[in-house]
């Protein structure tokens, strides 16, 4: 599983913007807004998301990695389901880095 594209919605109500990499930190993803996580995830198709990181399977197969910390590049993000009808995942960060376009999603610590 690998980053597919990398989104920051700086304005709320506009379209999010695409990034090849882009710094990751304590609060999210530089340039991006506060939100409810540091940093959302989903699969490749649920496009019409929020979501900063979009990976290259189904939401289905990124939500099973609820519950464990995983490193996508330089960073190492806690993944926890959103908890409400969203799809895909919040995230903490665990490690601040830079994540790039077609970055492996590697789990480092299992929760389950």
């Amino acid at each position: 599983m690998s980053v597919r594209a990398i989104l920051t919605f700086p304005t709320r109500g506009e379209a999010g913007a695409a990034h090849d990499h882009c710094s990751v930190g304590a609060t999210g993803l530089e340039g991006d807004r506060p939100k409810k996580a540091a940093v959302s995830l989903v699969g490749n198709d649920s496009p019409h998301t929020r979501a900063n990181l979009m990976l290259d399977v189904p939401t289905a197969e990124v939500e099973t990695l609820g519950g464990r910390v995983v490193r996508v590049g330089g960073v190492v993000l806690a993944v926890e389901p959103t908890g409400n009808a969203c799809p895909g995942l919040y995230a903490a960060v665990g490690e601040a880095g830079t994540v790039r376009v077609g970055d492996v999603l590697e789990v480092v610590e299992d929760g389950a």
